[in-house]
């Protein structure tokens, strides 16, 4: 039947009939391929920001910063800080290298807690410096076995207010190099081989060489102007 139909149309029509099928799937084939081309564009699209944000993240985040334990110079003798100048201490109640202190009293008295690793400058020594695990998985810097501490009565740098305290029942000492406490009385310190007073800044404005010279004489007064009659009679 089919047949019969295609004879009986001219063949000019049957030719445009065949082309146009022909170019419609050709344009079908395309569409086709531009859209799934799209797609994979918009996905790549979307996935390479959150990738990007992802690396950001990564290379914000950097390593931790490394400890400092230092040395600062009192009257008392030279004793153990953290690289900013706090000072450090040792509680006589610590035995065994592990830390008394818990609670109320980690309140007080923090734990030097390192969150990377713990390096010595001045007179400290890299071999006495040591870390302790404590029951919520913070990293405890020892020195010379000790746990060390802050004091939370200490507001900065160059103050020892903790000094010869007997808070929780034992003695709070200040540590020296060597790894034993300091027991004389400490008022205040600098960190060693820095000084107290700022030096005065290179670039200080020199001083004018002289001052502008006066002028060399004043005007002479008009001999008219001693009287305002004019002359004398």
């Amino acid at each position: 039947m089919r047949k019969s139909v295609m004879k009986r149309v001219p063949a000019p029509a049957r030719l445009a009939v065949v082309a146009g099928g022909a170019l419609g799937a050709t344009l079908l084939v395309a569409a086709c391929a531009n859209g799934g081309s799209s797609s994979s564009s918009s996905t790549a699209a979307t996935a390479s920001p959150a990738a990007s944000s992802s690396a950001s993240n990564s290379a914000a985040a950097g390593a931790p910063a490394p400890l400092v334990i230092r040395t600062a110079s009192s009257s008392a003798g030279t004793f153990l800080t953290n690289g900013s100048g706090r000072a450090v201490y040792l509680w006589t109640k610590d035995a065994g290298g592990t830390s008394a202190c818990s609670g109320t009293c980690a309140s007080a008295w923090p734990p030097v807690i390192a969150s990377g690793t713990v390096t010595a400058s001045g007179g400290a020594k890299a071999s006495e410096l040591g870390t302790i695990t404590r029951s919520d998985g913070s990293k405890q810097v020892t020195y010379d076995g000790h746990p060390l501490y802050y004091f939370s009565g200490d507001s900065g740098p160059g103050m020892a207010n903790g000094q010869g305290s007997n808070g929780f029942g034992a003695k709070w000492w200040l540590v020296n190099p060597a790894g034993t406490d300091v027991t004389a009385a400490v008022t205040s310190f600098t960190l060693s081989g820095s000084g107290s007073t700022p030096a005065a800044p290179a670039s200080q404005p020199a001083a004018p060489a002289s001052a502008p010279a006066a002028p060399a004489s004043a005007p002479a007064a008009s001999p008219s102007s001693s009287s305002a009659g004019g002359s004398w009679s």
